[in-house]
């Protein structure tokens, strides 16, 4: 399952250590310019080798990780996390989710007056 030496595409490795739920996703992240390895922007084919830095930004979170050992294909949680050194910043704390835009299940749409006070709450 491991790769000694060599290279591996960076989608097929980014989905392989679990940073992705699928390889598409990987794919696509890298198409869309979101996965850098050593600062640069790279395509799905770009070869990964350990040592690298491989940013990614994927789910509104940035994932900075350094590639310690070379998977080919998907492997478990345990041995995913012995591929990669974790360097990302914590996550943000989950906001307080305040209830003043909840409505009544049947209480319709807000009206002007509601959506005006609803506005000034939140600080808008």
């Amino acid at each position: 399952m491991t790769a000694d030496e060599g290279t591996v595409r960076v989608d097929s490795w980014i989905w392989s250590v679990r940073l992705t739920k699928t390889r598409s996703a990987a794919a696509t992240a890298c198409r869309g310019g979101h996965v850098r390895i050593n600062g640069d922007r790279v395509k799905p084919a770009a070869a990964v080798r350990p040592g690298d830095q491989v940013r990614l930004f994927h789910a509104g979170r940035e994932r900075i990780v350094v590639v310690s050992k070379l998977v080919r294909k998907r492997v478990g949680a345990a041995i995913a996390a012995e591929c990669y050194v974790d360097n990302s910043p914590a996550p943000p704390p989950r906001e307080e989710v305040a209830l003043l835009g909840v409505r009544d299940r049947g209480a319709g749409r807000p009206t002007k007056r509601d959506r005006r006070e609803m506005e000034r709450l939140r600080g808008n």
